[in-house]
């Protein structure tokens, strides 16, 4: 079980304590004092690890060598069904003045109606030869696939990161013929999707209502659908993954994993907490050796600068991990796959918390789960690379290294 964005750093406002420290978290703490504790490096010390990228280490592949950008994880996890040659991009459905500035990233954090602008996007006619594959994922988010010969992802983002700038010009990063086209054709999709949104009826209804429209689409984080070993086929392992985000999503399905559909649930701090344990529990008692759990609210929390919504968030998830507590003979392991301090309002280098439950672990004399206790345990300070070989050996499943 991953909680997306749990870490942080120490606040004044808590008595300079982290959020997941200051949480009432009477579950997490049992869970620490019956397992093995340590911190743990998703990446390496010091990286600013992705969600992708560090849930992709964690679950043992190189990310270095496997991840070629956020945008075909994303696409794959939202249903698209993403072939060899495609160029995936997320995208954010953003608010633009009649200038070309952006106002709002996430256009007020769009909820309703982007399937229907998804649909006028698709309609969109770049060049005879490109085929345009758009789909909404959660929230404001989205994705773009580019299908024809002659593309690639060595393009830069549009994205400007900040709001009061206008969408960058996408460049070419190399002088191939393939990565000016490509910067080209995504120069002329966000053009075309202003012309295309401006009048959309859902941002009229949008406007009338006092929302900001999604009337731009800004893509970003390029990537070549990548060549990835089935979980399966590594481990030995039927897998399934439960998650809110379509990025997630993509990276369990991309690794074969069977991904588990929960109804009613919008992602965030506002996320159904019980259809996500529903879920949980469902697929626990089915035919899976593995699980793959991300539950993302902490992460926009932390994003937002949201202190206290962060430590609810927290106390919320708290309650499934009591449920799960309940299930027999399975190895438990709690951890985040990055921090999102909400000082800093992004994910930083700074390590998270990990336990593992289960038969025959070393307990240690870890009390509480918190990111300074953590560094009290048995598991000292590891890598995300090395979760799966720790779970692989105590399910006595692991190849034995030498005579």
């Amino acid at each position: 079980m991953i909680i997306d964005g749990m870490g942080d750093r120490p606040i004044k406002e808590l008595g300079y304590k982290t959020p997941l420290e200051a949480a009432k978290t009477p579950n997490m703490d049992k869970m620490a004092e019956m397992g093995i504790n340590g911190i743990m490096d998703p990446i390496k010390p010091g990286i600013r690890a992705g969600s992708d990228t560090s849930h992709i280490s964690i679950l043992g592949y190189d990310p270095y060598e496997v991840y070629t950008g956020r945008g075909p994880f994303e696409a794959a996890g939202v249903g698209v069904d993403v072939v060899p040659g495609d160029i995936a991009f997320r995208c954010n459905f953003s608010t633009a003045d009649p200038n070309g500035v952006i106002t709002d990233r996430r256009a007020g954090r769009i909820r309703e109606g982007t399937d229907r602008i998804a649909e006028t996007i698709n309609s969109m006619k770049l060049e005879d030869d490109v085929e345009v594959i758009f789909k909404e994922s959660t929230g404001h988010r989205a994705v773009l696939v580019l299908r024809g010969e002659g593309l690639s992802d060595a393009v830069s983002d549009a994205d400007p990161k900040h709001e009061g700038k206008a969408p960058k010009e996408v460049l070419p990063l190399d002088d191939t013929p393939e990565a000016k086209r490509t910067a080209s054709l995504l120069n002329k999709f966000i053009k075309k999707s202003c012309e295309m949104l401006k009048d959309h009826p859902v941002n009229i209804e949008r406007i009338e209502n006092g929302e900001n429209p999604a009337n731009i689409i800004v893509p970003r984080g390029a990537g070549a659908v990548p060549h990835v070993q089935p979980f399966r086929e590594k481990y030995g392992l039927k897998a399934a993954c439960i998650a809110e985000t379509g990025l997630i999503k993509g990276i369990g399905k991309i690794t074969g994993m069977d991904l588990i559909d929960m109804d009613d649930v919008t992602g965030g701090v506002d996320t159904n907490i019980e259809n996500i344990q529903k879920s949980i529990m469902e697929t626990a008692s089915k035919d899976y050796d593995f699980m793959l759990i991300n539950i993302d609210g902490a992460d926009e929390a932390g994003h937002d600068g949201q202190m206290e919504e962060k430590v609810e968030f927290i106390e919320k998830v708290d309650n499934i991990v009591g449920e799960m507590m309940k299930i027999d003979d399975v190895y438990f392991i709690l951890t985040a796959d990055h921090s999102t301090p909400i000082s800093v309002m992004d994910h930083t280098g700074d390590p998270v918390p990990l336990i593992i439950k289960g038969p025959e672990v070393r307990v240690d004399d870890v009390k509480e789960f918190g990111e300074r206790a953590a560094t009290k345990g048995g598991l000292f300070r590891i890598r995300g690379r090395n979760i799966m070989d720790i779970l692989m050996d105590l399910m006595n499943r692991s190849t034995k290294f030498g005579a």
